[in-house]
């Protein structure tokens, strides 16, 4: 029997990663103050009516520039093997595909972040990625970043689900990710779709994944937790029918998010045809 294609993808920075990727080796690095890069950015798209994602990349490649050390693919990769993750996540994609695939459901695994692709490729965990979207940099000949290639925000990440939906695995072909496609003839249907998320940016994609038939799960920081603001945050993803589903960032097995994914893998092996063996 063949298996299934069902995809699960996730955001990364506060998601798979604790924190925004950017924090942990890029600006300490460049002895940028953490709080007032991130202020500094919201600043600036304020006073230029400009797209947050867009302006923290300027703000890397003029931070890059004031230190004299230019930003390369090499370098980004390096500061992606400082980025700590959640509990559980260095083995949770085998232990998920072994699950998966006991049940006829061959699952694959996506990001679409607004974090950086390049610090993501330096990543212990890359590799376990079918496709990795992000914002990208374009680099020059002599293999410096020059300009941002890919931006991608909270309302742009949807277009990357049809990219998944379609099999349509780049970012410049606008013709077949738009073209009219009959749902049966679509390699993975949202109905076997699972969105992970943490944050406001990833709301849209939330929304639509659930309203295609998928299923959508935020995950929070359980250090973050105890904030007051942090909580409403949190509360409002359910009150508002953003999700179906909300748990801590834990991926240990046998966690809460690690069960809940796990039901709903089972729920589309079944309505791919699987049952579970008999037990008397």
């Amino acid at each position: 029997m063949n298996r299934a294609r069902t995809a699960i993808v996730y955001d990364f920075d506060g998601t798979l990663a604790r924190g925004n990727i950017q924090e942990h080796g890029f600006l300490p690095g460049f002895q940028q103050d953490i709080s007032a890069f991130w202020d500094d950015v919201k600043q600036r798209a304020r006073a230029n009516d400009a797209d947050e994602i867009l302006i923290y990349m300027w703000r890397m490649l003029e931070a890059s520039r004031a230190s004299n050390q230019p930003i390369t693919r090499e370098a980004l990769e390096q500061h992606g093997r400082a980025v700590p993750y959640f509990n559980g996540v260095a083995t949770w994609f085998e232990r998920i595909n072994k699950f998966a695939q006991a049940r006829n459901l061959d699952v694959e695994h996506y990001v679409v972040s607004s974090g950086n692709y390049e610090i993501i490729r330096g990543c212990s965990i890359f590799q376990n990625f079918r496709m990795v979207y992000a914002s990208r940099y374009i680099f020059d000949n002599n293999g410096e970043a020059v300009w941002p290639g890919v931006a991608i925000n909270y309302t742009t990440k949807t277009q990357f689900l049809f990219r998944i939906n379609k099999g349509v695995h780049n970012f410049w072909d606008n013709e077949r990710v738009n073209q009219w496609m009959p749902l049966a003839e679509r390699p993975i249907p949202f109905t076997r779709m699972i969105f992970i998320g943490d944050g406001e940016t990833d709301i849209p994609s939330m929304k639509m994944v659930r309203h295609q038939g998928g299923h959508s799960v935020a995950v929070f920081d359980p250090d973050k937790f105890p904030e007051e603001s942090y909580q409403n945050k949190v509360y409002r993803l359910v009150a508002e029918d953003r999700v179906h589903f909300v748990a801590p960032a834990d991926y240990s097995e046998g966690s809460q998010l690690d069960v809940t994914i796990k039901g709903i893998l089972g729920r589309y092996a079944r309505e791919a045809g699987y049952r579970e063996p008999h037990i008397p």
